[in-house]
């Protein structure tokens, strides 16, 4: 089952095969306006990780078919998901559990019961680190300086003029410098997969971005990756 509600661009990927948990869960993240994706067992939770791309990963630990534990042990060696920030859920709360845990790569974790605004803290906190560009936070990537509020970019300096377009481009890579991100992911994060759009879209818009970005003969700070997509280069 796959359940996504489009609000803001921050996807959160809930597995949890409790109904009454998913419903708190679900009801709860999306007040706060994220983008909910469900799966009800640890075989599809990995399914939806490779498919869908969440920004965080709310992981019960007692699942069929594959436990919480082997899910984030998997989420973590998987060469598209291991940057993913997992939250885990868990009655066990004995140390040996937590160290185990974390062990497996979980990035952080929560005791049931738990207070849905201590939950809600954890996800803000874990997006923050994860995705600062979504926060609102000025960023650096080498000379260039990426303001959301004020929605002004410059480089060395010098304003940038950028269309709507372009500014949410920027503001995906400049989230994760050096990341390469694929024209898929790039058509889900800026145009939230519109079926009328193609890779042209995105090869156009880049290409709008980049010349913007080389002004005053500053060098290409936009990295192809032949087969795979672009990049921001983290020293430009």
């Amino acid at each position: 089952m796959v359940v996504v509600t489009k609000m803001n661009s921050i996807k959160v990927l809930i597995v949890e095969d409790e109904a009454a948990q998913m419903e708190l869960l679900s009801y709860n993240l999306e007040k706060e306006g994220y983008r909910i994706v469900a799966a009800t067992d640890g075989e599809e939770g990995l399914l939806l990780a490779e498919e869908e791309k969440p920004d965080l990963i709310v992981l019960d630990w007692m699942l069929p078919s594959l436990s919480g534990i082997e899910v984030c042990r998997q989420l973590k060696r998987g060469k598209h998901t291991h940057e993913i920030p997992v939250i885990m859920l868990t009655a066990r709360g004995e140390e040996s559990d937590r160290v185990r845990g974390l062990d497996v790569g979980a990035d952080d974790y929560i005791i049931k019961p738990y207070s849905v605004a201590e939950l809600l803290a954890r996800v803000r906190a874990m997006i923050r680190r994860a995705n600062p560009a979504s926060q609102g936070q000025t960023l650096e990537c080498g000379d260039i300086l990426f303001d959301p509020e004020k929605f002004q970019v410059s480089r060395a300096g010098i304003p940038v003029k950028l269309g709507p377009t372009e500014f949410r481009l920027l503001s995906v890579f400049i989230g994760k410098p050096g990341r390469v991100w694929s024209r898929d992911q790039l058509l889900e994060r800026v145009w939230e997969h519109n079926l009328d759009l193609d890779y042209r879209t995105v090869d156009v818009h880049v290409g709008r971005l980049r010349k913007a970005l080389r002004q005053e003969g500053k060098s290409d700070p936009i990295r192809t990756v032949r087969s795979a997509g672009y990049a921001l280069d983290i020293d430009p």
